[in-house]
């Protein structure tokens, strides 16, 4: 079988997407799938590069934006773009973009199957451009999106079922499934550890952006009785991350919390021991397809308290009734942080459960079930 894997931006750190595409790709070979990708050229020449490069197209007026979230445009190359439909058996489309626009109006020409991610909601992109709220923005995209791109595969993969979800409200037509873009399990068993108190560390993993909505922890330590004993670490970069610095240290500066908050892009290794090492795990995102990141941390048995609305699919992680709070809720988040706080014993146990949870979220099932959809795909 041979896979031909689209999407814009594949080598850029801090982007979901591209992470995704990598550790797709990697899966696939691992089972013996010869895989190419189409994709923007590598900005470090020196860097490994698609099998298929475009040149990157410079968006006028929000390329800065788009820059500071970790993300780039392909320009639509027709030649390249059927050179690489031509080579493969299935096109995996990663985004609803005009690369993956053009790129499946080549395979239907051509004859050959698609399926598609969704990996990102119309309001992932509005949201950073300032506009999120608009819900007449947001369904015009929806249905470009899906007339342009995903109702033309065959299958569309729901990375949860928020997703899918969604997408049958706004009109999507192809047949979705559920299939978690999922984690690489540990080959050893998780040891629970008991971390020292106080300060209790809590962890906040994810883009610094409106969507990630990172401020709600920084307000709610306003409100926590606990503050004082509280150390927040927040690991990840993007185009708040000055504002979002200045208002964790405001805190510091008044006196709120008298360990200074503390900010850094972290490697997976890194990520498991501030994970081993800390007593919560927060997410705050308002706009979220599926939030690996926060799995990622419950596997090394941090109890997590995730934001809960409809358009956050997170939340499905959650174990116990302490461990959600309305989507920038801070009153509600800080209510949940002290009850942790207050209750080591049942933090204790539930962080057994958490680690154990992540099973069903493997990385190697999910593999055969996008295995199994190219399969079909390629029979009908």
């Amino acid at each position: 079988m041979k896979v031909l894997i689209v999407s814009n931006n594949v080598y850029m750190k801090g982007n979901g997407v591209s992470s995704a595409v990598v550790a797709l790709r990697a899966r696939l070979k691992n089972q013996g799938i010869d895989v190419r990708v189409l994709a923007c050229e590598n900005p470090d020449k020196e860097g490994p590069q698609p099998d298929y490069p475009l040149k990157h197209f410079v968006f006028p007026i929000f390329e800065p934006i788009i820059r500071k979230n970790g993300f780039r445009y392909a320009k639509t190359d027709k030649n390249t773009i059927k050179e690489a439909v031509c080579w493969a058996d299935v096109v995996h489309l990663m985004e609803g973009f005009p690369l993956e626009a053009t790129t499946v109006k080549i395979a239907k020409q051509l004859g050959k199957p698609c399926v598609g991610t969704y990996h990102i909601f119309t309001e992932n992109i509005t949201a950073n451009l300032g506009n999120g709220r608009s819900t007449f923005v947001n369904k015009l995209v929806n249905r470009w999106w899906s007339s342009a791109v995903y109702n033309l595969c065959r299958y569309v993969q729901c990375p949860t079922q928020t997703v899918k979800e969604h997408l049958e409200a706004n009109g999507y037509t192809s047949e979705l499934c559920v299939i978690t873009n999922g984690i690489e399990l540990s080959q050893t068993p998780t040891t629970i550890s008991e971390p020292s108190t106080p300060p209790y560390r809590i962890l906040c993993v994810g883009r610094l952006s409106n969507e990630k909505d990172q401020t709600t922890l920084i307000r709610a330590m306003r409100h926590s009785r606990y503050a004082n004993n509280i150390e927040l670490v927040f690991a990840g970069n993007g185009p708040k991350a000055d504002k979002i610095k200045r208002a964790a240290h405001k805190l510091y500066e008044d006196g709120v919390v008298k360990h200074e908050p503390t900010f850094g892009f972290y490697t997976l290794k890194q990520l498991q021991e501030l994970a081993a090492s800390s007593w919560l795990y927060v997410h705050c995102a308002k706009i979220e397809v599926e939030g690996l990141s926060c799995l990622e941390a419950i596997q090394q048995g941090l109890v997590p308290v995730i934001a809960k609305g409809e358009l956050t699919a997170t939340s499905q992680f959650a174990l116990d009734e302490h461990s959600t709070f309305p989507t920038s809720d801070y009153k509600a988040l800080a209510e949940r942080i002290d009850w942790w706080i207050e209750h080591p014993e049942h933090r204790r146990a539930m962080s057994q459960r958490y680690a154990e949870s992540v099973l069903k979220y493997s990385a190697e099932e999910s593999t055969r079930k996008i295995i199994e959809m190219y399969e079909k795909a390629m029979r009908s």
